[in-house]
């Protein structure tokens, strides 16, 4: 993904109205989602509500849509059928939803610096062409000093490390002020000591409502750090806590031959060989 495909993409947020959240609707319900593509069906008949304040993991194999749902909530996407409603509305009408997509899918090489991307979640407040204020650079500053980044405010882009770089994609959606944050494959590659740098942060925002969808690989990391836990393989095979939707049987129905289920005095361990991201 260029960076001036991401100027594109936000400018959409000119036409947008900044709709009302009322209390009492969940902050997102899908229904019925399905994208199709000629290589076939790659999301069929998603349908869930999540809550203001929790963090749900999407887990499953590669292909299984985990990509094309974040995208499709995010806007990236246009389903093939079904809808998405931000507290009660169409996504279009509202500007606090935040997508990070994969470290993979962008362009590192690009011109501008840590502070320069942070900004651009000011984009959808200011206007594609107005400067900005004081006030949004005191956000930008607020945010890269919410993750740590602050003394690599002038840094370019390419010059971080990829936990850094996830902490500034983070900070990004901070200065935006979103309150739905849709992450996609975030801790892969990442080390652990990074891994729990993001965890902290996410922690934080957990604190202060923001809501936050992510789609990862590992079962263990989703079983222990998660309110609940979706489970795709082109369908949804679950949503719920983690004992409710990591059992052997949807587990097999999800990954098949590509999973082990090993006994042990702590339960059921499941051990997946799919650990890259996917191309959908």
């Amino acid at each position: 993904m260029m960076f001036r495909e991401e100027f594109q993409k936000t400018g959409k947020h000119l036409t947008r109205t900044h709709l009302p959240h009322p209390e009492g609707v969940p902050i997102l319900r899908t229904e019925n989602l399905t994208m199709r593509y000629q290589t076939g069906v790659a999301l069929e008949g998603a349908t869930f509500e999540l809550q203001a304040g929790e963090r749900l993991a999407i887990v499953g194999p590669n292909g299984a849509g985990k990509s094309t749902l974040l995208k499709i909530i995010a806007g990236v996407l246009t389903p093939t059928s079904g809808t998405v409603q931000i507290f009660g509305a169409k996504p279009s009408g509202h500007i606090c939803i935040a997508y990070i997509p994969q470290r993979s899918q962008v362009d590192w090489n690009f011109p501008v610096t840590v502070a320069d991307v942070v900004m651009m979640g000011r984009v959808g407040q200011l206007g594609l062409f107005r400067n900005p204020k004081d006030k949004d650079w005191e956000l930008v500053r607020r945010a890269l000093e919410t993750v740590r980044l602050s003394e690599f405010a002038k840094r370019q882009i390419s010059q971080l490390s990829g936990g850094q770089q996830q902490r500034m994609f983070i900070a990004r959606a901070l200065a935006q002020q979103a309150e739905l944050m849709l992450m996609d494959e975030p801790l892969t590659g990442l080390d652990v000591k990074s891994q729990d740098e993001v965890f902290e942060i996410l922690d934080q925002l957990k604190a202060d409502g923001v809501t936050v969808m992510v789609s990862l690989h590992d079962l263990q990391m989703a079983a222990e750090r998660f309110d609940r836990v979706m489970l795709l393989h082109r369908r949804m095979l679950g949503v719920g806590t983690p004992a409710e939707v990591l059992t052997p049987e949807n587990l097999l129905a999800a990954y098949g031959g590509h999973l082990q289920l090993i006994p042990s005095q702590a339960g059921t361990l499941a051990i997946s060989d799919t650990c890259c991201g996917e191309g959908q």
